[in-house]
């Protein structure tokens, strides 16, 4: 390069300081970027979880005062709303500021959970599920030992 001129050496020298720094750019990017959507769907299913523990709450608690489980995510929210007592404690049920609302509907996508009772056999069942993942709680095929446990415990 001791044929060029100076100013032509500088040139080349800020031209490739900024291929540099807009090469490391991309690098944090492509590292950063797919790191905050993995963290951002771990708190996704953490939401999500949460609400179907709430709603596998709900169901023992309505079981317990009803001999029986609810055919229906609506019916249930309906029952809080029915039982004053029970509208006033939500707060101590599922924290401050719970909407019963939204107790049927996943925080993922706004669907539907999906519950199915089993009250044909000796002792009822049901399987609360996500329709959006693999996640579920309970079982249908009367094993009292996994009625109310989750598939991520």
């Amino acid at each position: 390069m001791a044929f060029l001129s100076r100013g032509v050496q500088l040139a080349i020298q800020a031209g490739l300081a900024i291929l540099i720094i807009v090469l490391v750019y991309f690098l944090i990017d492509s590292i950063v970027t797919p790191y905050a959507e993995v963290e951002r769907r771990k708190e996704v299913t953490e939401v999500t979880r949460a609400r179907m523990d709430h709603v596998r709450q709900a169901l023992i608690l309505y079981n317990r005062r009803n001999g029986r489980f609810v055919t229906s995510l609506d019916s249930l929210v309906m029952w809080f709303y029915a039982d004053s007592a029970l509208a006033a404690s939500t707060d101590s049920l599922f924290g401050t500021g719970f909407q019963v609302d939204s107790l049927p509907f996943s925080p993922r996508t706004g669907n539907r959970f999906e519950l199915a009772v089993n009250d044909s056999s000796r002792t009822s069942t049901y399987l609360l599920s996500d329709p959006d993942s693999d996640d579920f709680i309970g079982t249908l095929d009367g094993d009292i030992t996994r009625l109310n446990a989750s598939s991520w415990e």
